[in-house]
């Protein structure tokens, strides 16, 4: 029977332990809620800022010049390479700093190669990368660099022949370039390079070995390419070596004899 307004009404009031599921559940998920809710703002708020500080350029920077300069040193360019190539180097490169520092990466690379302890192939190296008034010069000291006392130490004859059944290793492999001093006639390029030498094969005593070092090319815009008028070599930097097994003289010789070697450009 309902009751009237004027009866009394008792009010029961349950244990905490005897309260409905429903009651308590409810109770326990407004914080909860609350914890969600900061979150969703807490991430939102992280990635609006990692967005701005992606398209937002660097304080200093907006000018183009002093840090955009010299962020713009060891980053790939996006242009690319050159089409040809003479005596297998890169030839014809942009009248740009990019360009010159293409140039100068393949012509260390080219510098650095077995061919250069040859006679007829160090010439045609060097007529190729040389700028024509400094060629003269050019050849005479990589003439003297690698004499018979350099093919010597190196386990090689004169003409750059290794020993029978062992092959000859002159790899040099650049790292990064930088480029200082650059006007539209010249420049100088730093290149500093990872190199691998020696003789691979069972007998050798002279096993391939890792050196690191740099490479200061001088170019020259000819009118049409940009050329070596100069250089100088410097050891170094270099890291700490990896403690990491050594591979068998079968396995040296085995990626010598089927990885080639690159072309760079910037």
């Amino acid at each position: 029977m309902p009751l009237s307004d004027d009866q009394p009404r008792t009010r029961t009031r349950l244990p905490v332990g005897e309260q409905s599921s429903a009651q308590s559940n409810h109770r326990q998920s407004r914080p909860l809620r609350a914890l969600l809710a900061v979150l969703v703002v807490v991430t939102l708020l992280v990635v609006a800022i990692a967005i701005a500080n992606r398209v937002m350029p660097g304080a200093g920077s907006g000018d183009g010049t002093s840090a955009d300069h010299a962020a713009a040193g060891p980053a790939p360019s996006g242009d690319q390479p050159v089409g040809t190539t003479v005596n297998g180097i890169p030839t014809g490169y942009p009248h740009t700093e990019p360009g010159a520092q293409s140039a100068a990466t393949n012509y260390a690379v080219a510098i650095g190669s077995a061919d250069m302890f040859r006679t007829d192939s160090r010439h045609g190296i060097v007529a190729t990368i040389a700028d024509p008034g400094a060629l003269a010069g050019l050849q005479s000291r990589l003439d003297q660099g690698f004499s018979p006392e350099t093919a010597a130490r190196f386990g090689v004859d004169t003409q750059g022949r290794p020993p029978k059944g062992l092959t000859f290793v002159s790899r040099t492999i650049p790292v990064g370039a930088k480029s200082s001093g650059y006007t539209a006639d010249s420049v100088k390029v730093d290149v500093w390079c990872t190199g691998l030498f020696g003789l691979a094969g069972e007998r050798s005593t002279k096993p391939v070995s890792e050196e690191w070092f740099t490479l200061s090319l001088s170019l020259r815009w000819t009118g049409t390419d940009w050329k070596l008028s100069d250089y100088s070599r410097a050891a170094g930097p270099a890291p700490i070596p990896p403690d990491q097994q050594a591979a068998t003289a079968e396995e040296i010789t085995g990626a010598v004899e089927q990885f080639g070697g690159f072309h760079y450009a910037r």
